[in-house]
């Protein structure tokens, strides 16, 4: 079998369907984040945008998103080699850094429920900004998506 794409190919390279097929599905980008002005660090929420179905972890309008959201991040080859929040698991990270996918990405596994059944996704764990005082992100400061465990971990 030869080599798949992520392998072969840089971000510039991929066509439109590979750079989309390397998003996993896990909904992680779609949290709010905090950044410290001082330090410059930057800590998530569980603070999920207004879009963000919390079952399958996807855009509700990923075509239109930027239309009602317009802070919504575009992801890029020229962003993801700058954003510093991009989980670890992020399949536009690892490919950025020459990494593997992880066995549960749905390039991998061939299912897109693997990243929810490992444990990486937001499904489950987020609540929606529109029941959130933008005063009160700190209150939902998590850390879980910055740590995989060890099973999650594992490459094939």
């Amino acid at each position: 079998m030869e080599n798949p794409f992520w392998k072969t190919k840089s971000l510039e390279q991929l066509t439109v369907a590979e750079w989309e097929s390397l998003c996993d599905g896990c909904g992680l980008c779609c949290l709010n984040k905090l950044e410290d002005w001082d330090t410059g660090e930057v800590a998530f929420t569980s603070v999920a945008c207004r879009l963000l179905d919390g079952d399958s972890c996807r855009c509700s309008n990923y075509p239109r998103r930027q239309e009602f959201v317009p802070e919504c991040i575009q992801l890029t080859p020229d962003s993801v080699r700058d954003i510093p929040w991009l989980p670890p698991t992020c399949g536009y990270r690892l490919v950025r850094d020459g990494e593997d996918l992880y066995w549960w990405h749905p390039l991998v596994s061939g299912d897109p429920e693997t990243v929810h059944q490992a444990g990486i996704s937001a499904r489950g764990r987020t609540v929606s900004e529109e029941t959130v005082d933008v005063d009160d992100f700190e209150d939902y400061l998590i850390d879980w998506p910055l740590h995989v465990g060890d099973r999650a971990q594992e490459r094939r």
